[in-house]
């Protein structure tokens, strides 16, 4: 990262190369609002941040790409509800999601310790735990 605090293009487009994914324009475009910063953002705010200078990445494309993303290990999806769903750059932790306000918080991996899971059915190996804890102000 430089002082901005934002990746130079080529990190983002060799980071992309070396999960296998090819840096289109679109893709590009997406992987550089994605990587600024860590933070958690949703695919509607990602579509208003990405086409507010006369650019042209449909929806579809921004949802195809988050996916790709996803499945690569470049980002996690946290899903608060069937239509609520926020991208997160930052990889290793839980969350807090407050239901009155629609805020979501980072909760480092090493607060929450998690004991007893259960038996994994045959053919399944474990892959992580995400925790989402909803809670709303008093």
């Amino acid at each position: 990262m430089n002082e901005t605090g934002i990746a130079p293009r080529t990190t983002i487009k060799q980071l992309l190369r070396d999960r296998g994914i090819t840096p289109t324009q679109a893709r590009m475009q997406i992987a550089c609002l994605l990587f600024a910063k860590s933070q958690h953002i949703s695919a509607d705010q990602i579509y208003k941040l990405i086409n507010h200078d006369n650019n042209t990445v449909s929806q579809a494309t921004i949802y195809n790409t988050l996916g790709l993303f996803s499945q690569n290990s470049l980002l996690n999806e946290v899903v608060i509800s069937s239509g609520k769903v926020f991208y997160d750059t930052n990889l290793d932790h839980h969350h807090l999601y407050y239901t009155d306000g629609g805020e979501l918080e980072d909760i480092a991996a090493d607060q929450i310790k998690i004991s007893g899971l259960p038996e994994l059915p045959l053919g399944t190996t474990f892959d992580g735990v995400d925790v989402t804890i909803r809670v709303r102000k008093s």
